[in-house]
């Protein structure tokens, strides 16, 4: 079978504007003029106490999707972690949502590592209330008010995302 010269451009015209695509919404960035309201939710975090983003009001949140098996994520708790020391003072409150099959390997991943904020195994409508979650991790920022300023899709850029923290937390 005899591929035509034209049909192969058209392809790679194709994979380029596909991949450019992908990388532009990497990190992408919500409309900051449009704000949209970040989905409330409920459920137990790891020692069975409730965990609902409306209790955070007031605060900024960095809300984070992950698994214990995903190695970006693992990566990026750490600085999380600092992110909760330092900024919680001024109204910083990460909270980490699991995407994990069952408790035990959150549970054993909080004590091996110390994890200082509030972590809670979530679900297939709570991923798909923020977008869908085809990928880990996947991080929000939301503001005092429950509006969502930023979203990173992959392994953030902690750089990018400890300034947009700063600004979130500016009176």
């Amino acid at each position: 079978m005899y591929i035509g010269a034209r049909t192969l451009l058209l392809a790679a015209i194709a994979v380029v504007i596909v991949g450019v695509l992908l990388l532009a919404s990497r990190h992408s960035r919500f409309n900051p003029s449009a704000k949209p309201l970040a989905p409330d939710f409920s459920l137990s975090d790891l020692d069975d106490r409730h965990l609902a983003l409306a209790d955070y009001r007031g605060k900024v949140v960095l809300l984070n999707f992950w698994a214990t098996w995903c190695e970006p994520c693992r990566k990026e708790i750490p600085r999380f972690m600092e992110f909760q020391t330092q900024y919680s003072p001024r109204g910083l409150q990460v909270v980490g949502i699991s995407l994990d099959d069952d408790i035990a390997p959150v549970q054993k991943f909080r004590q091996q590592f110390k994890v200082n904020y509030p972590l809670g195994l979530g679900n297939a409508k709570l991923a798909e209330s923020y977008g869908g979650v085809l990928g880990l991790p996947i991080t929000f920022l939301i503001d005092r008010q429950g509006h969502i300023m930023a979203r990173h899709i992959g392994a953030v850029d902690l750089g990018l995302l400890e300034k947009e923290i700063q600004k979130s937390l500016q009176p």
